[in-house]
């Protein structure tokens, strides 16, 4: 009886040996030098008909000033801090949730979609040729807001102290946070396909970071894929990946307000903007039976398709390296400056008192449950 039970236990640890060993082998580190051909669209839509251009910004091509380009629903309510910001900025809004105008082809949008991801498409598509030579900013429609990286969140505050050319400097690209709270900078984010985050989705799945960190790996394998044949023939000797790893993280900032250069914009051609467009676009159509439906498509959740996006911005305006790619350790170092350096470079708030990378003493913190006071507005205008 006890030889039995000694026999068992043994099988036991084996089997249990045998699966640890398994999921320490799927979850082994990869090499950091790793580069992905996420360095042009190639998704390929199928839809029979393609929105017409309706989202010219007025006077663009004469402006010397960066475009402001801002993604306003209603619920964003008043305006007016916008236009206060008219003499640094070239005003470019969008009322994402007003009926179409088929008499009009300004500052419309083909959808209400994505959030603020149809809004910054739908400009880079319709005023690809009039870019600013100083460059565009991309923010949402509500002045306050929990997002803003400013002490009272105030986004009026935010773009009139923002210092473009130097935000520009190091890689044409900056997002306008400087916290990463919310972000995946810290390093203690796991891996968008990793285990630990499959869990999380599978129990918590009406959590969208999850939901939508799942959804990454799958989103970027579509965004950027296609045949590699022809790049790879010129490139033999570079090793591209397209698909994300386990445990390779793509680190961003959070929330979709960002500035970029004319030069970043126009790595990508005018037709690589309007396949995003249309992969998310595609994404919306509910009439597609959910057995039959395009895995390649965007998510058919808005709230899971605008933040998969969301992530995206800093990928597509990266800069590709000497082979032609885009290097995974350059792209986060680049995404996750230092708060001090982020806040000194970006706002003129320099000598800041920062306990560690990801913040600085006094400049922001998450209100509770991620939502300003209904009276804020009122309160601090």
């Amino acid at each position: 009886m006890m030889r039995r039970k000694a026999q068992r236990s043994i099988i036991q640890l084996v089997f249990f040996a045998a699966a640890l060993s398994f999921i320490l082998y799927l979850n082994r580190p990869q090499s950091k030098d790793r580069t992905f051909s996420w360095n042009k669209v190639r998704y390929k839509t199928t839809a029979a008909t393609l929105p017409e251009a309706r989202g010219i910004c007025p006077n663009l091509s004469k402006s010397k000033k960066p475009a402001l380009v801002v993604s306003h629903v209603a619920a964003d309510g008043d305006l007016t801090w916008v236009n206060a910001l008219s003499k640094r900025y070239h005003p470019c809004v969008y009322n994402v949730d007003t009926p179409l105008d088929k008499t009009s082809n300004y500052l419309q949008v083909p959808a209400n979609r994505g959030h603020e991801a149809i809004t910054y498409l739908t400009f880079l598509i319709d005023n690809y040729a009039e870019i600013p030579k100083s460059g565009a900013v991309f923010v949402h429609g509500s002045r306050w807001a929990w997002h803003n990286d400013a002490p009272d969140y105030d986004n009026a505050a935010l773009l009139a102290s923002l210092d473009i050319d130097r935000a520009l400097e190091p890689a044409g690209y900056h997002n306008l946070r400087c916290d990463w709270s919310t972000s995946t900078c810290p390093p203690s984010a796991p891996a968008q396909g990793s285990l630990e985050m499959r869990l999380q989705s599978a129990v918590a799945p009406w959590s969208a970071r999850a939901v939508s960190d799942i959804a990454l790996p799958k989103a970027l394998a579509a965004i950027f894929g296609g045949s590699l044949d022809e790049y790879q023939a010129v490139h033999r000797d570079v090793e591209l990946h397209l698909h994300l790893g386990r445990t390779d993280t793509v680190r961003s900032q959070c929330c979709a307000q960002f500035v970029v250069s004319r030069e970043r914009v126009w790595q990508h051609s005018r037709d690589e903007y309007f396949a995003l467009r249309q992969w998310l676009l595609d994404g919306s159509d509910d009439e597609i039976n959910p057995r039959s439906r395009n895995e390649k498509v965007a998510p058919r959740d808005d709230k899971v398709a605008g933040r998969v996006l969301s992530y995206l911005w800093h990928i597509l305006f990266a800069k590709p390296n000497a082979d032609g790619g885009i290097d995974l350790e350059q792209l986060n170092k680049d995404a996750c400056p230092s708060a001090e350096a982020c806040y000194c470079r970006l706002y003129g708030r320099c000598n800041l008192q920062c306990p560690d990378p990801g913040t600085c003493w006094g400049q922001y913190q998450v209100p509770e449950y991620f939502k300003l006071p209904d009276d804020w507005a009122e309160t601090h205008s």
